[in-house]
């Protein structure tokens, strides 16, 4: 039982998604904006470290006051196949989205003169609109999604997600190899590092509905254009990471668990 039982853990949410935002829309407008290095420093291996180390650290702050989830597709896998309680799932989501858009505004107030001298652009969020449009999609200008179809994008945050669920489901099961000690977040933070390197190109890796439409609204508000053109919001980083999520933890039960040692 949590010391302050709900509240505590819904405080837990949206300070540990706050943190995961922080740092991970952090990196990308630091090394978009590139004040100290101009626009060729752009580097994709430098932000998927940086998001890596953003859930390494949002994880170990709050994992022991809500869990850590900071993703709604966690914590829908979590309700479905863990025992994790139903009438907690919504407020935890609402934690999280409150906590994504709260991270929004620390990346706005850090980075405010660079987003606004660039006339504000989309560090916020995956997909049309990005300010890496040319590199980030692998395009020639035109579409931000370059050779990539929506459908692809789907796909790729499905599995991008299911392969984050497996990471996090192994990192903590006792008769698999889990993790000793607390080493646990570290081992989740690299499994993210491991998608956005092999499958972050075609969606941008969102694997988190809260971490890309609370920003994603926030960017809005203060006047990114093109951020809600089209379907592209809706289905891969949010229904996308949603399935990916819940497909994730049903094969890890198909596939790994019936063949673990009792």
């Amino acid at each position: 039982m949590k010391k302050n039982g709900l509240k505590g853990e819904f405080i837990g949410e949206v300070f540990g998604t706050f943190i995961l935002i922080l740092l991970g829309d952090g990196v990308v407008a630091n090394v978009g904006l590139a004040p100290r290095l101009a626009a060729p420093a752009y580097n994709w291996n430098t932000i998927v470290f940086g998001w890596c180390f953003a859930v390494v650290v949002a994880v170990y702050v709050t994992a022991g006051v809500s869990g850590a989830h900071i993703n709604p597709a966690v914590t829908l896998a979590m309700a479905v196949k863990r025992g994790f309680s139903w009438s907690k799932v919504v407020p935890y989501w609402i934690a999280q989205m409150l906590g994504a858009f709260l991270g929004a505004l620390g990346v706005y107030l850090t980075h405010m003169d660079g987003l606004v001298a660039s006339g504000m652009p989309n560090v916020w969020c995956t997909g049309p609109g990005a300010i890496f449009s040319t590199t980030f999609w692998g395009g020639a200008g035109g579409s931000p999604l370059g050779s990539y179809s929506l459908a692809t994008a789907f796909v790729t945050e499905v599995f991008g997600t299911a392969v984050l669920l497996w990471g996090i489901l192994a990192a903590f099961d006792a008769k698999n190899t889990a993790i000793g000690a607390n080493l646990g977040p570290l081992l989740v933070g690299f499994v993210v590092l491991a998608v956005g390197l092999s499958l972050g190109g075609p969606s941008g890796y969102a694997i988190n509905p809260a971490r890309d439409l609370g920003p994603r609204i926030f960017g809005a508000l203060v006047g990114t254009t093109g951020l809600f053109d089209g379907l592209y919001w809706l289905l891969p980083p949010v229904i996308g990471a949603l399935i990916g999520g819940v497909l994730g933890v049903f094969t890890y039960d198909w596939f790994v668990t019936p063949n673990l040692p009792e």
